[in-house]
């Protein structure tokens, strides 16, 4: 049995490999693996462990004749072909759960940073540009008493209401179902996605992405949020119109934004980079060395299950169910 990993991940768990007498080979690159390489690579593998940055194909499981299992480095699996997936017999496993707490807890970070205008009070000060106090300086804004919308209370967007929830904001929500137990808990109040927007001071965003959810946050909605607002986006990136929200950042529509994902990932559009009032992070919503030391357990787990006969532990498809 091999295994072919398409990244370097933490180490450790991938000795229970060499306890289960699997091999295994890893790309050692800096950058994501180019597709010329991952094909090649995959031919003789009977496991794959993937990253979101990964396009897993048609064209990549077609060349995969003796793959089993495709064990993704992620919550999210939108960058694998699952419907190619099943017609082979082909295991996909994706990594929820472990990293809830790491994402909601950077989210809250954004929301202070872009708040409080910390990275900007950062660079103003290591420029030497401050002076003392002075009572105008760097104005930001208060949490208590604001309304955050979440859009999506799925394990995520709860873990961070409870967050939110400590700071004295007001919780309310968009999601596919109503959550009446998270309503009772933390006194949240659920809303339909325009007033959601209308309504609220800070909009965070943790939904999962299919292409229905390509451009949710389109100019139609970025237009519909409070003037002076705050966008927050540790999900997905090609769920906002980036160019929109650029536009609407400008204009000053909205007063700033935290983002750790991105439409174009890993290019980020130059109206972003220049603004002063948005915090820009390359991605990192699950990097703590407890979780991804987790994620890497749990996708070695399933592999190692799939290739011993087993069924995995996170399966995201059914491939051999009638």
């Amino acid at each position: 049995m091999r295994v072919y990993i398409t990244r370097e991940i933490p180490s450790g768990p991938l000795k229970k490999f060499d306890s289960a007498g699997i091999k295994y080979d890893v790309y050692s690159g800096d950058t994501p693996i180019g597709r010329d390489e991952l094909i090649e690579n995959v031919k003789s593998a009977d496991g794959l462990i993937s990253l979101l940055t990964d396009n897993i194909d048609k064209d990549i499981i077609d060349n995969a004749t003796s793959l089993k299992v495709i064990a993704n480095y992620a919550v999210g699996y939108n960058n694998i072909d699952i419907k190619e997936a099943d017609r082979r017999g082909i295991w996909v496993t994706n990594t929820p759960d472990v990293l809830t707490d790491a994402t909601a807890d950077l989210t809250i970070a954004l929301l202070l940073a872009v708040s409080r205008r910390i990275v900007e009070g950062d660079a103003f000060t290591r420029m030497g540009r401050y002076q003392g106090w002075a009572p105008l300086l760097m104005l930001g804004t208060e949490l208590k008493g604001k309304t955050f919308g979440i859009i999506g209370m799925g394990r995520i967007g709860y873990a961070v209401a409870e967050r939110a929830k400590a700071f004295g904001l007001e919780i309310v929500y968009y999601s596919r179902n109503r959550k009446h137990d998270i309503e009772k808990k933390l006194g949240a109040k659920y809303m339909e996605i325009d007033t959601l927007l209308k309504e609220s001071d800070f909009v965070s965003i943790h939904t999962s992405y299919s292409d229905s959810l390509y451009h949710f946050i389109d100019s139609k909605k970025l237009d519909m949020m409070k003037d002076g607002s705050y966008l927050i986006n540790t999900s997905r990136g090609k769920v906002i119109d980036e160019k929109a929200l650029v536009s609407h950042l400008e204009n000053g529509k909205l007063a700033g934004a935290g983002l750790d994902v991105y439409e174009f990932e890993p290019k980020i559009s130059e109206g972003l980079i220049k603004l002063d009032n948005v915090v820009l992070l390359p991605h990192i919503g699950s990097a703590t060395s407890e979780t991804r030391t987790a994620m890497a357990n749990m996708a070695v787990d399933n592999t190692i299950a799939v290739l011993q006969g087993k069924k995995p532990l996170t399966p995201v498809n059914s491939p051999f169910s009638e």
